[in-house]
């Protein structure tokens, strides 16, 4: 049988076949022995070899690409492989023949130039031996297939030599050096070798996991998956690359099809039976049950992966398997978290792990604890306490990519509790570790979720700061890294569509954040009825938006989702104060300050200490919120964002009545684009200009006030009647 001219007889009996390609890198092979050392420098012979495996296991690659790669390494000698296939492919087929008859002269000698053993050595045994069992009608078909191979190569050539040489040095700067496998070189190949197959295949598979913008895209790698499996339908390792490819797009019945015919072929196939017997086939069973349920649980089907995860117990306890039990115990907790005594389970998981000599689940059990107890209102001394144990883990066993997802922990539990600089700090420590290691094959390994997490967290805290131009570079790298149809894509979704609604909001364009309101809801559902209800109290629509507030707290109560009750309850608060009822407002922000209290949120707590304070403010008393503003001023101005220090600086020249404090708030308010705020600040300065008998500040004040009041839509809400 020949297809693309590959000759091979059958594809489950031999392990490799001669293509014209192959015979090509045979006469590099050659070449590179018959030169001497004098003619070839150290520097090129070293690239040689580097150069030599990824020619050996890679997939075949056309004759122009070849010549490219062996010219970077050493032109010289690429100039002589390319006369020598030359006069190959335009002489006749006993060239060919002497050519493989020649080849067995690398091992004779008492000083061979290829040991039988080593990597070469097998290779071209290999190829002599697949060459030597073709029949003469297969081995014509060889040579027309190297004549085609070879018209091809020129042609190519021809071409590059007539482009820019601008454009080709563009071009060249573009293509990988490393000789990864990319779209163009694996559809110019036949079949694989079962060699070259299982490079392809671990090779894509590790760039899924580390660097997912190297690997094929999603439809073209499942177009060559599908090909491997035309010819070798039991292929168990390339039906699990179709499940981490299918999971890649969120396709639910493909990923589920293949990781069930992956494990069919692992029993069928006797990969583990052969050496466990029945254990093995015990074996396939149980983590087949455990990885669906995994699979399910991803997708959000928690009752069918209970289903399945109670099928994987039954079967781990019938063969006594205490490390699938012990990842079975993993995922009952992420099952039932929700429950209120899921933490007892997930302390009995780690002790479990420990004791059973699995430090990655008990990193990841620790990692989970730590999660919980900081939602719970844990102090944060003790989570960095145990996140500490948690990192002598990683470090003793190598766990590096744990110990990014530690880091981005930290960075998380950091903002949760409102310390923007710890927060700052520990994304920096993550990105700066992670652009310093890397896997093979040139693979960086910074494309990984905790890396696109600590990217996430860099953005909204230099939009905070009203740094946009820092967060709009942040945001372009991470749509380099993570393109839209990669895994990892929403985190970075998400975080723009925020940025961009909190910039429309903070310029008074409310229907552009209206619009964007879709996209937020898309991605997260709660935030984007929370932003909904946001932009209906800015246009005064009040009453639907209580309502859309009041159904969006019992939701979020019924979640545990503390944080955004207590967003939700301020935000009520403004509401009924804006509605001239201050009165009504205090329970509601008492109730936010307990719960933030409570639960340490602590730059929550300062803000609901603003919100009350202006709303002592509204009733008439502001020496009362004077020194409630004390309490909340400091960490406000050490941790908070620009415009709630210009909203907090703004309130005490409201409480004292001080120029100085309302230029500052203008100018925090100024860095983030805040108009509707800097009109509120520049009608406060003329009236107090006005009661100074300060005419021409009042008059320029007043003027600010008048453009940007023409420009911004007022909607009918009484000026300064918002915090």
């Amino acid at each position: 049988m020949m297809t693309n001219g590959v000759v091979h007889a059958n594809l489950f009996g031999i392990k490799d076949w001669v293509t014209p390609y192959k015979i090509a890198v045979l006469v590099l092979l050659n070449e590179m022995g018959r030169t001497g050392e004098g003619a070839v420098s150290l520097v090129e012979r070293r690239k040689l070899n580097q150069l030599l495996l990824p020619l050996l296991q890679g997939p075949d690659i056309t004759l122009s690409k070849l010549y490219k790669l062996i010219e970077e390494s050493c032109p010289q000698l690429a100039n002589s492989v390319q006369i020598r296939i030359k006069l190959m492919a335009e002489g006749e087929l006993k060239d060919m023949e002497q050519f493989f008859d020649d080849l067995s002269d690398s091992f004779s000698g008492t000083e061979p130039e290829v040991h039988k053993t080593s990597v070469v050595g097998l290779f071209l045994r290999h190829m002599i031996l697949a060459y030597s069992k073709l029949s003469f009608s297969q081995v014509f078909k060889l040579y027309t297939a190297l004549q085609q191979y070879f018209q091809n190569g020129e042609k190519k050539t021809v071409e590059d030599a007539d482009m820019d040489r601008e454009d080709a040095e563009r071009q060249m700067e573009k293509e990988e050096l490393d000789v990864s496998v990319r779209e163009e070189e694996v559809s110019c190949s036949g079949p694989l070798s079962q060699k070259q197959a299982e490079f392809f295949l671990s090779q894509q598979a590790a760039l899924l996991k580390n660097d997912e913008t190297k690997a094929l895209t999603p439809a073209s790698l499942q177009k060559e998956l599908n090909n491997l499996l035309k010819f070798n339908p039991d292929f168990a390792e390339a039906h699990y690359l179709s499940y981490l490819n299918n999971l890649r797009v969120q396709d639910v019945f493909s990923s589920t099809h293949s990781l069930l015919h992956y494990f069919d072929r692992l029993i069928l196939t006797g990969a583990e039976g052969k050496s466990n017997g029945e254990e093995g086939y015990g074996r396939s069973l149980r983590y087949a049950a455990l990885n669906l349920a995994a699979l399910h649980c991803r997708f959000g089907h928690y009752q069918q992966a209970e289903l399945a995860l109670q099928e994987a117990i039954r079967i781990a306890q019938e063969s006594n398997d205490h490390v699938c039990l012990q990842h079975c115990l993993s995922w009952l907790y992420v099952l039932g978290q929700k429950r209120a005594d899921s933490y007892v389970l997930l302390e009995h998981s780690v002790k479990k792990a420990v004791h059973f000599g699995l430090p990655y689940l008990a990193s990841l059990g620790i990692q989970s604890l730590v999660q919980q107890r900081a939602f719970a209102g844990k102090t944060a001394n003790k989570l960095m306490d145990a996140l500490k144990d948690s990192d002598l883990l990683h470090w003793k066993h190598s766990l590096s990519e744990l110990i990014d997802i530690s880091i981005a922990q930290k960075t998380a539990i950091w903002r949760l509790y409102g310390r923007s600089t710890m927060a700052l700090q520990q994304a920096q420590m993550l990105l700066s570790m992670n652009s310093l290691e890397s896997v093979n094959a040139g693979v960086q390994q910074n494309n990984t979720e905790s890396f696109a997490v600590a990217l996430c967290h860099l953005a909204e805290l230099h939009a905070e700061q009203g740094c946009f131009a820092a967060a709009a570079e942040v945001l372009k790298h991470l749509r380099e890294r993570f393109p839209p149809n990669s895994q990892h894509a929403q985190l970075w979704m998400l975080c723009d569509q925020k940025i961009q609604f909190d910039r429309a909001m903070n310029d008074g364009k409310f229907h552009l954040a209206d619009s964007l309101v879709t996209g937020i809801t898309a991605l997260n559902g709660i935030e984007g009825v929370y932003r909904k209800a946001v932009v209906m109290q800015a246009q005064n629509q009040m009453t639907e938006a209580h309502r859309l507030l009041q159904k969006l707290l019992t939701y979020c109560q019924k979640l545990k989702n503390t944080e955004m009750v207590i967003s939700v309850l301020l935000s009520v608060a403004e509401l009924y104060w804006r509605s001239s009822s201050p009165t009504i407002a205090m329970p509601v922000l008492l109730e936010a300050l307990a719960l933030s209290k409570e639960y340490r949120l602590q730059y929550l707590a300062s803000e609901t200490v603003l919100n009350l304070a202006y709303a002592q403010l509204i009733l008439g008393i502001p020496e009362q919120a004077l020194t409630l503003l004390h309490m909340a001023i400091e960490p406000i101005l050490a941790d908070g964002a620009i415009l709630d220090k210009g909203r907090a600086m703004f309130l005490v020249s409201k409480c004292q009545a001080a120029i100085e404090n309302l230029n500052e708030a203008k100018n925090y308010f100024a860095k983030v684009d805040c108009r509707e705020r800097i009109r509120d600040v520049a009608y406060f300065q003329a009236r107090l200009y006005h009661a100074l008998g300060k005419t021409q500040e009042r008059n320029r004040c007043a003027m600010i006030f008048r453009q940007l009041h023409q420009e911004l839509p007022s909607h009918g809400v009484p000026l300064i009647n918002h915090l």
